[in-house]
């Protein structure tokens, strides 16, 4: 079932007509284009679960393009957080990756048109992203330190742009920055000047950039979907004049 509501949605993006829908817009996004970039048109109906695809190219959703792509990192950066930052052990970090190689749910969930590849992607990054700031805490404000903690930040804004359950990794990634400030406010030998960089750095990198590509996302949602469609009296009057093809399309309305 889900297949066929998020297939739907790429549709949606691929023909620009608008729909309103619970989750952010960045995974289904991502299907549109993966599927616009293999050739898919947009026409199929995915009216029904079971449906057959028949002539119509729905092989870069559902997989070869960007699921897979995303699963298999996924084995990689997992490998890499056990390996380069957590256990630090060779043997452990080949088990973290064969179990995900090998793991039913995941092999499943790359294989069909999901957003939960894509949020898997995104989690796994910001988490790897952090240990590898963490790990940057001997030489602060230096290039690799800016770099992952921008990417964490970055990583943030994708889990949340797919699902709003990857707040979870934003609670996470933010009990480790109090817990990172707390430490940095016993250390004495530091001035309140370098540690309210320090505060300002992770605002910067954990906050701001983080709501501002979130918001950038809804930005080119409504700039790509500017036909009507089956999400339009979700919305004022107003919003629904600036859609080709809707009743009220170009009316003049009274503020």
């Amino acid at each position: 079932w889900d297949e066929t509501h998020f297939g739907k949605m790429g549709s949606y993006y691929i023909n620009r007509t608008f729909f309103f829908d619970v989750h952010p817009p960045l995974g289904k996004m991502l299907i549109g284009l993966a599927g616009y970039l293999s050739g898919y048109d947009g026409t199929f109906p995915f009216q029904k679960p079971g449906d057959r695809y028949e002539q119509h190219n729905y092989m870069g959703m559902r997989g070869v393009r960007l699921y897979r792509i995303a699963s298999s990192w996924l084995v990689f950066l997992c490998f890499s957080v056990e390996l380069l930052e957590l256990s630090k052990s060779l043997p452990a970090a080949l088990l973290t990756a064969f179990i995900l190689i090998f793991d039913t749910g995941c092999i499943t969930l790359s294989q069909y048109i999901l957003l939960d590849p894509i949020l898997m992607f995104f989690l796994m990054g910001a988490v790897l992203s952090m240990v590898k700031y963490n790990s940057c805490a001997d030489r602060p404000f230096s290039a690799s330190w800016w770099f992952w903690l921008s990417l964490t930040g970055v990583n943030l804004a994708g889990a949340m742009g797919v699902k709003f359950v990857g707040l979870f990794v934003v609670l996470l990634v933010g009990l480790n920055t109090i817990y990172d400030l707390w430490d940095l406010l016993g250390n004495l030998s530091l001035s309140l000047v370098v540690i309210g960089k320090h505060l300002l750095a992770r605002a910067l990198c954990l906050i701001l950039l983080p709501l501002a590509l979130y918001t950038a996302m809804f930005a080119v949602h409504f700039t790509v979907l500017n036909k009507s469609g089956p999400g339009d009296g979700f919305f004022s009057s107003a919003f629904q004049s600036q859609l080709i093809g809707n009743n009220l399309h170009n009316v003049s309305i009274p503020e």
